[in-house]
């Protein structure tokens, strides 16, 4: 559950399929190998005790979106009455939500919420990993619930609510840090990358450690999957390292004689990859990734944009001089990223895509693109507006989802408690 600027920047683009789970996934599993420890075979999920309605039945601040439901039956789903999987995920509440985030990212929950228990939050902790704005904060955790929403997470499926609403984030963290080698946290590839743009003396010791809250905020909830795009799967990694090492030093038989449950003490998580869609670039570089901390605000499409604004960011956006539109051409970077926004924007097939656009010049192309995406946002913005209006409702519906996590977070948080050999409280 970007860690980078979207701390959990694995969400995808499902609204024609439904996800696939990684069935090859190679690395998570030599990773695994590399600790040395059992894998766990099956995990011991705590489900939530029974919670009040959610307040989404009883506020208009709604953000479902009928035209983009996906039904149970694609994958996962709880038609016979059994007990679906549960996934996680989140995104940071620092800089606007952009493209990137909605298509790479929050998109895909609408039909994830559909298929599995589903909690989405703001992982508003993780945020001050480098220098933020403190008069800032509380009121981009709010903006981004909202976004959340206007998107069309359903709360009547989804919980959604703050991190930092449900302490057991950091007090998981701890316990957790204390098995973490520091050596597995030294590897990490974002640590090194965001230490050496600021300045090792200017380096908080959160920057290095906030994969062990980012593996808290996975294993409290006892997921089954994270969404995951492929510049995240290494703090997956070590999210499954991490379960695996507590999993062999504490559970089992060691836990059932202190008077547990005995067994595993959390469930390891599997990734789900994306078909397609989970890495959108920068408008001014096909070959990175589209990000709220990059320096120009041209480099990205926010939510919030109007339609003059996303008009004239397209079309000074990079291009090409290739003659014909395609995509995966390796020397056409920004061609691809563009056709893939079209793509997901349009809900059209990749197929269809290439067949209407082989042969446009970019002067036709950009004004189609530019209509498509501002047909897409709209509603949305529309939803936002209509959803800040009413604080004493979003503020609700976050506390409700606090609730509910706190349910299952605490139960897990007991066990770990109980299985390092605390004195009950």
């Amino acid at each position: 559950m970007s860690i980078s600027s979207s701390v959990f920047s694995y969400f995808l683009n499902l609204s024609s399929s439904s996800p696939r789970l990684l069935l090859n996934a190679s690395s998570l599993s030599s990773a695994t190998a590399a600790t040395g420890y059992r894998a766990a075979t099956h995990g011991n999920g705590i489900r939530a005790s029974k919670v009040r309605a959610p307040l989404l039945s009883r506020c208009y601040c709604s953000g479902v979106l009928p035209s983009e439901a996906v039904t149970a039956s694609e994958g996962g789903g709880n038609a016979s009455g059994s007990v679906r999987k549960r996934v996680v995920s989140g995104v940071q509440p620092t800089g606007s939500i952009h493209l990137g985030n909605y298509l790479g990212a929050i998109k895909n929950w609408i039909a994830l919420q559909n298929t599995y228990e589903t909690l989405f939050f703001i992982v508003d902790l993780h945020a001050i990993t480098l220098p933020y704005d403190t008069q800032q904060l509380a009121k981009s955790t709010r903006d981004t619930a909202a976004i959340y929403l206007a998107c069309g997470v359903d709360t009547s499926k989804a919980a959604v609510f703050v991190q930092s609403h449900v302490r057991a984030h950091v007090e998981l963290m701890w316990l957790l840090s204390s098995d973490t080698p520091i050596g597995w946290l030294n590897r990490m590839i974002q640590f090194k990358e965001k230490s050496r743009k600021a300045g090792d003396e200017n380096v908080g010791a959160a920057l290095l450690t906030y994969p062990v809250l980012m593996a808290a905020d996975i294993l409290l909830y006892q997921s089954d999957f994270v969404p995951v795009g492929e510049d995240q799967k290494q703090h997956l990694e070590l999210t499954r390292e991490i379960a695996e090492r507590i999993n062999y030093l504490y559970g089992g038989r060691k836990w059932k004689k202190l008077g547990g449950r005995g067994g595993t003490i959390f469930k390891v998580p599997e990734p789900l990859i994306p078909p397609a869609g989970a890495r959108i670039m920068s408008l001014t570089d096909g070959l990175s990734k589209m990000s709220k901390s990059a320096p120009s605000d041209q480099s990205r499409i926010n939510l919030l944009d109007s339609k003059d604004v996303i008009a004239s960011k397209i079309k000074r956006c990079k291009t090409d001089s290739f003659s014909g539109l395609e995509f995966d051409n390796p020397e056409r970077p920004e061609c691809s990223n563009l056709l893939s926004i079209y793509q997901l924007v349009s809900g059209k097939t990749k197929e269809e895509v290439t067949q209407e656009c082989q042969d446009m010049n970019w002067g036709t192309f950009k004004p189609l693109i530019t209509d498509a995406l501002i047909d897409h946002l709209h509603p949305i913005q529309v939803r936002y507006e209509e959803i800040m209006s009413d604080s004493t409702c979003l503020d609700g519906i976050l506390a409700e989802g606090a609730l509910k996590a706190s349910e299952i977070a605490d139960a897990t948080l007991n066990n770990v408690y109980q299985a390092k050999g605390f004195l009950r409280r």
